[in-house]
C-alpha cells in the first residue's frame, strides 16, 4: 500500500505542477503548450487523486497537504472546462425558424498538406454541401485536387503554399471585396473578405491560420497571440456582422483565445454545446479544440457538428448560423469585461513582437 499510494501521490504532483504552468503568462513553446491537453490533465489528475485519497494513511501533513492541493487543482481545472460541456448555459443563441436567405453555412478544414485523400474532403463538402469552404494548409497539389469543387463554387480566394500555411476559400456567395494580409509574416497569411447573403446583407469574414507554439515551428506564442489579438481589434471595429474561423492552433478555453474574445465581442458557439475536438484526428485520446468559428451577437446558431475524417490529422468543423440583427447588437467591440489590464496585456504583447 506504501509504494502504492507513492506513485499516486507522485503522479498527483505532476499532475498539479503541469497544472500550474497554464497560470504563468509567459510565452514559451513549453509553458503554452500545457493549454491544450486541459480535458486529459484534468482526468489524469482525478484519477491520481481518487488513489491519493484512497492509499494515504492520513498519518502525516504532507499527505494532507498533497491531498488538499490536488482538490483545488481538480476544481480550477473543471471550472475551465466546464463552460464546454452541455451542462453549461449557451453563449450563442440557439435559431429556430424557417429557412430563409440570411443563413450562412460554413465548413472549416485544416486538411494536412501532405495528405493526398482529396476525395475524402470532397465527399464531406458534397454531404455538407456548405456556403463557404475553408481549407487551410493548402499547396498548389490540394488547390488542384479540390479544381472539381469550382462547379459548385463559383466565387474563390485562394493563396496555395508549400509551408503549410496556403489557405483556399470557396463560396456560392458574392465576394464583395477581400484582402490577403500578412499581419505577423510574410509567410503567413489570413483572409478578410466581405460576402453578400442571398438577402442582400454584407458580412465580414476572416480566416486565420497562425503559428502554434512548438519546437518545431515556433519557439514562442507571441507571433500566434498578437495575430488573434491584430484580428479581434479588426473585428470589433467592423461596421458589419462579423465571422472569424479557420485553425487557431490554441484551444478554446486558453487565456489568449478568452482574451481574443473580450477583445472582439465575438461569441463561442463551443459554449454549452460541447468540446468538438478537432486535433488530433488519429489519436482519440490526445485531442484538443484546435479549429473555431466566433461570430458576432447577430448570429444564431442552426447547428454546428464535427464532420468525418478526410485523412487529415485534423477533423473538419461544419457549421451553419442565421444572420438576426435584430436580436443581436447592432454593433461590434469590446465587452464589458475587456478590462484595462487586458488592454495593457495586448500592447504588450503588441509591443514585442516590434522588438
Amino acid at each position: 500500500m506504501f509504494v502504492l499510494n507513492i506513485v499516486f501521490q507522485s503522479g498527483l504532483i505532476v499532475a498539479i505542477a503541469f497544472t500550474g504552468l497554464q497560470l504563468i503568462r509567459k510565452d514559451d513553446w513549453w509553458i503554452r503548450m500545457s493549454d491544450f491537453p486541459h480535458i486529459q490533465t484534468t482526468a489524469v489528475t482525478l484519477c491520481f487523486l481518487l488513489g491519493t485519497l484512497a492509499t494515504n494513511s492520513w498519518s502525516v501533513w504532507q499527505e494532507w497537504f498533497i491531498a488538499v492541493l490536488g482538490m483545488i487543482t481538480l476544481i480550477y481545472q473543471a471550472v475551465i472546462i466546464y463552460p464546454y460541456t452541455k451542462w453549461a448555459a449557451k453563449q450563442s443563441k440557439s435559431w429556430s425558424g424557417v429557412e430563409n436567405e440570411q443563413h450562412i453555412a460554413i465548413m472549416e478544414a485544416n486538411v494536412y498538406m501532405y495528405n493526398t485523400e482529396y476525395d475524402r474532403l470532397i465527399r464531406e463538402v458534397k454531404k455538407y454541401n456548405p456556403d463557404v469552404l475553408i481549407a487551410l494548409e493548402t499547396d498548389k497539389k490540394w488547390e488542384d485536387g479540390l479544381s472539381s469543387l469550382e462547379k459548385m463554387y463559383p466565387y474563390a480566394i485562394k493563396h496555395p503554399l508549400d509551408n503549410t500555411y496556403g489557405m483556399l476559400l470557396y463560396t456560392r456567395l458574392e465576394i464583395v471585396e477581400h484582402s490577403i494580409d500578412f499581419l505577423v509574416s510574410d509567410e503567413i497569411p489570413s483572409i478578410s473578405a466581405k460576402l453578400k447573403l442571398r438577402n442582400g446583407q454584407l458580412i465580414h469574414l476572416y480566416v486565420v491560420h497562425p503559428e502554434p507554439p512548438s519546437p518545431t515551428e515556433n519557439h514562442r506564442s507571441t507571433e500566434r497571440d498578437v495575430e488573434l489579438i491584430l484580428i479581434g481589434k479588426e473585428a470589433a471595429k467592423s461596421n458589419y456582422p462579423v465571422i472569424v474561423a479557420g485553425d487557431l492552433n490554441d484551444v478554446a478555453w486558453s487565456h489568449t483565445t478568452r482574451l481574443f474574445q473580450r477583445l472582439s465581442g465575438l461569441l463561442d458557439p463551443r459554449i454549452g454545446r460541447g468540446f468538438f475536438n478537432t486535433f488530433h484526428a488519429k489519436y482519440r485520446l490526445f485531442r484538443w479544440p484546435l479549429d473555431h468559428v466566433f461570430h458576432s451577437s447577430h448570429f444564431l446558431i442552426k447547428r454546428i457538428e464535427r464532420a468525418q475524417h478526410v485523412g487529415s490529422d485534423h477533423f473538419p468543423m461544419y457549421i451553419e448560423l442565421s444572420l438576426e440583427p435584430v436580436i443581436g447588437h447592432l454593433t461590434n467591440g469590446e465587452t464589458d469585461d475587456f478590462s484595462e489590464e487586458d488592454k495593457r496585456e495586448a500592447e504588450e504583447k503588441l509591443d514585442k513582437i516590434m522588438e
